[in-house]
């Protein structure tokens, strides 16, 4: 199994990126998948998720980048991507995708079990 985001950079404030995230070795179109960031020194936190290819790829944010950041899914592909505008200084974090797989909620990391290894988002003027 894997997950491997891309993408992430230095954007000044009001920009915007777009993260991917390729998964392999697990049948993706079935999992559920999210977002999470973790800025120095506090917690990693949920940035918004997708359902999987059954449940109609329905998308759900945090209320902090709600109506900035749309996630997306290509099942065909077996990508996940993270688009981000209006960034704000308060966005700068490694960004990691993961995918769903234990009961729960979809805002609670402890439900994802693959995870990748982040890259680099830095919101900076």
């Amino acid at each position: 199994v894997q997950l491997v985001e891309s993408g992430g950079d230095l954007v000044q404030p009001g920009g915007s990126l777009r993260l991917s995230c390729a998964a392999s070795g697990f049948i993706f179109s079935n999992y559920a998948m999210g977002w999470f960031r973790q800025a120095p020194g506090k917690e990693r936190e949920f940035v918004g998720g997708i359902t999987n290819r059954l449940s109609g790829g329905n998308t759900y944010y945090a209320d902090s980048v709600k109506g900035r950041f749309t996630i997306s899914r290509d099942n065909a592909k077996n990508t996940v991507a993270l688009q981000m505008n209006s960034l704000k200084p308060e966005d700068t974090a490694v960004y990691y995708c993961a995918a769903m797989l234990y009961s729960g909620t979809y805002t609670d990391s402890r439900t994802y079990g693959y995870w990748g290894q982040g890259t680099q988002v830095t919101v900076s003027s």
